[in-house]
């Protein structure tokens, strides 16, 4: 059975795993954890423990603006939370920077953000007083 399984092609196999979308009451709860704060990051792990390189990224280019007291969501301890706030921002990849009740982007945006000086005025327009000038 197992050696069956093997040689399908990876694809089908992957589809799968994720025939549901997300609830009503999901999707309400996602909505309810990003209008809690201004800034609010799904990450791998926590600020203090980032257990990926580019959640550890986020977090060290919030530190720098000093943004401080930001909600923080593990995915990693709830599997559901990580498949679905991708579905809802319909963005493929962890961590996930919500400013404002809108989503920013991932560690990529964030870093080229921080570079071109956007994110100063983004954590302005939510009354974040950037470090950064």
């Amino acid at each position: 059975m197992l050696a069956r399984l093997l040689k399908r092609p990876v694809s089908r196999l992957l589809t799968c795993s994720r025939a549901l979308a997300m609830t009503t009451e999901e999707r309400s709860e996602i909505e309810a954890k990003i209008a809690a704060d201004k800034v609010v990051v799904f990450m791998k792990g926590v600020p203090a423990e980032p257990r990926c390189g580019f959640s550890r990224a986020v977090v060290q280019i919030l530190e720098i603006h000093g943004v401080e007291g930001y909600t923080a969501h593990d995915v990693l301890a709830d599997d559901a939370l990580r498949e679905n706030i991708k579905e809802f921002s319909d963005w493929p990849t962890i961590p996930q920077v919500y400013v404002g009740g809108e989503f920013v982007g991932g560690c990529d945006i964030m870093i080229e953000m921080h570079q071109d000086g956007d994110l100063v005025k983004v954590l302005g327009e939510v009354g974040i007083k950037s470090l950064v000038k």
